[in-house]
C-alpha cells in the first residue's frame, strides 16, 4: 500500500452502530408524515446515505416532503437518536495505534457535522480527530464526494496519494473515485461486499482486525 498519510472514516456503520437510533428515529418522521413502518430492518436502508436521498428514494418524497420529515426525524434524534449508538469493538484501539503512528485521522460522514462532533464526544473519541466533516443542517454538502473534496483541501499540501477513505456504503467508494483516492470498503456495517465491489473499491476487508493489518 502507499505511504498513507492522512485517513478518512466514515461514522455510520464504520465506528460504530447506529442502527436502533437511526432506524427508530427514521421510524417517528415517517409516522408524523402519516406512514406507519413497523419493520425496522427496512429501515437499515437510511443508515449511511443523505437523509434527503433515502427519504426520496424509498417513500417517494418531493424536496418539501423531505424537508420535513428530517426536521420529524431530528426532532428525535437530537434527544435520543444519537446516542442509541455502540462503537465497533476494536476500533478505539485502531484509532489510538494510528495516531501512535502520527497519522491525521478525518471522520467524513453525511451527517451534519454538529451530530457527528457530539456523537464523537460522547462516545470520548474525538481526541483522536484532526477534523470532522460533515454536512450542513440546511443539507448543502451531503454529497460524499462534495465532503471528501473539502476536506482535500483543507491538506493541500498533500498528494492524493497520501489518503484514503474507509467506509461501508457505496457512497463513500463512490465519493472517493470521484476525488481521485483510494478506498476500503468494510462489510462489518452496512453495505454488502458485493456493493462495494460494482463500485471498484481498492480494498474490501470483512473485520476491525483486517483493516488494522491493511493500515498498519
Amino acid at each position: 500500500m502507499k505511504k498513507l498519510e492522512i485517513i478518512l472514516f466514515d461514522l455510520d456503520g464504520t465506528i460504530s452502530d447506529p442502527k436502533k437510533g437511526i432506524t427508530a428515529s427514521v421510524q417517528y418522521g415517517l409516522e408524523k408524515m402519516g406512514i406507519v413502518e413497523l419493520d425496522f430492518q427496512k429501515l437499515e436502508c437510511f443508515i449511511g446515505p443523505p437523509l434527503q436521498v433515502s427519504f426520496a428514494e424509498y417513500y417517494g418524497f418531493d424536496e418539501k416532503q423531505c424537508q420535513q420529515a428530517i426536521e420529524f426525524y431530528r426532532e428525535r434524534f437530537k434527544k435520543t437518536g444519537m446516542y442509541e449508538n455502540e462503537l465497533y469493538e476494536g476500533i478505539e484501539l485502531l484509532l489510538e495505534r494510528l495516531k501512535t503512528e502520527r497519522k491525521k485521522l478525518v471522520i467524513a460522514t453525511s451527517k451534519p457535522t454538529v451530530f457527528a462532533i457530539e456523537i464523537l464526544k460522547y462516545f470520548q473519541i474525538d481526541e483522536y480527530f484532526d477534523l470532522v466533516v460533515g454536512s450542513e443542517l440546511d443539507g448543502t454538502r451531503s454529497a460524499k464526494a462534495e465532503i471528501i473534496q473539502y476536506i482535500l483541501d483543507q491538506f493541500e499540501d498533500y498528494t492524493t496519494e497520501s489518503f484514503i477513505m474507509i467506509g461501508d456504503r457505496k457512497h463513500d467508494i463512490i465519493g472517493a473515485n470521484l476525488t481521485g483516492i483510494d478506498s476500503i470498503g468494510v462489510t462489518y456495517g452496512y453495505g454488502s461486499a458485493e456493493e462495494l465491489e460494482n463500485e471498484n473499491a481498492t480494498f474490501i476487508v470483512e473485520s476491525i482486525r483486517e483493516l488494522e493489518k491493511l493500515l498498519v
